[in-house]
């Protein structure tokens, strides 16, 4: 849709109110989400998919067709499209998903859109779902064995540089899958001989800005240089999907077991340079490291006396 041809209401006459079809809202957040991204760099292609893949879900299990009304979005609807996931199988931490996916439909910043087209979008009051993700739990140590012998094995195999470099930044810098496929060299920098990695994480960017510095063991850049620099080791999405196989064989679950990989790092640490510095390196908030990638609950000290501590 070109942009000229984005509805705009009529300035001549009573102003009335449109109620637009599920299409026609699908159709317009396309190309407005096109527009934003091209002026703020957001929503990303991935995200306006991920959007409109939960908007047709939600809308879809609440029983609606492409051409019924958006008035028919209301708490009963939603609820039951929520009933219908749940009878499905499907898990609440999985319909939370789909329905924070659907409401980015609705963002803030593509309202103001829906209102030059004369469109009445009525309140969305999404369904309070409480997610059943799992707090983490460390691996066994006969488990993380087995991922570090994989790893130095990966390190000595130069034809496997792509997959060395995308586990090393999980699981020595706890990156995400998306932001090492984003990195460039021009985020690794050396300051006072000691070479640093820059970047800022991508889910957090809008919401924390937090930027990830952290210094690159001398061994580590060696390598990356050894095997021809950041462009020659740079991973593709086919080098994660390999390496998800690879890590489901030794024990992880999941379509994205390289996660395990950030995780693993976070909780180490957490447990060895403690709370503040996992933050710093994951570019999260504390209450989401302790929640989500790192262990509490099993203490990294040994037996003390607190009558001890009292100077």
């Amino acid at each position: 849709m070109p942009v000229e041809s984005l509805p705009l209401r009529s300035e001549a006459g009573p102003q009335t109110l449109i109620d637009p079809t599920l299409e026609q809202i699908c159709r317009v957040y396309s190309e407005i989400a096109r527009l934003q991204r091209m002026k703020t760099g957001r929503p990303q292609q991935r995200t306006m998919v991920n959007a409109i893949s939960g908007f047709w879900r939600v809308c879809h299990a609440a029983g609606l067709s492409d051409d019924s009304p958006l008035s028919l979005i209301n708490r009963h609807t939603l609820d039951r499209a929520l009933l219908t996931f749940l009878n499905r199988g499907k898990r609440r931490i999985t319909v939370l998903g789909y329905f924070w996916n659907f409401h980015a439909i609705f963002a803030r910043w593509a309202m103001p859109y829906y209102e030059d087209a004369g469109w009445r979008i009525p309140p969305l009051k999404m369904p309070v779902i409480t997610a059943d993700c799992l707090r983490y739990h460390r691996p066994s140590e006969e488990q993380l064995h087995r991922v570090k012998i994989w790893y130095e094995t990966l390190g000595r195999d130069s034809q496997r540089r792509r997959m060395w470099f995308a586990a090393t930044m999980m699981l020595e810098f706890a990156m995400r899958n998306g932001d090492v496929l984003r990195l460039k060299p021009e985020n690794f920098t050396c300051r006072e001989s000691t070479v640093f990695l820059c970047y800022q994480p991508h889910k957090t960017a809008l919401s924390s800005g937090r930027e990830v510095v952290w210094p690159v063991h001398p061994t580590i850049w060696q390598r990356i240089i050894a095997l021809g620099g950041v462009k020659k080791c740079h991973p593709t999405v086919e080098t994660f999907y390999e390496m998800n196989r690879e890590l489901r064989g030794l024990g992880f679950t999941g379509g994205k077991a390289s996660y395990e990989l950030r995780k693993i790092c976070i909780d180490h640490v957490y447990q060895r340079f403690g709370a503040e510095m996992a933050t710093s390196i994951s570019g999260d908030n504390i209450a989401t490291v302790s929640r989500y990638y790192a262990d509490p609950t099993r203490p990294n000290v040994g037996p003390v006396r607190i009558v001890d501590l009292i100077v």
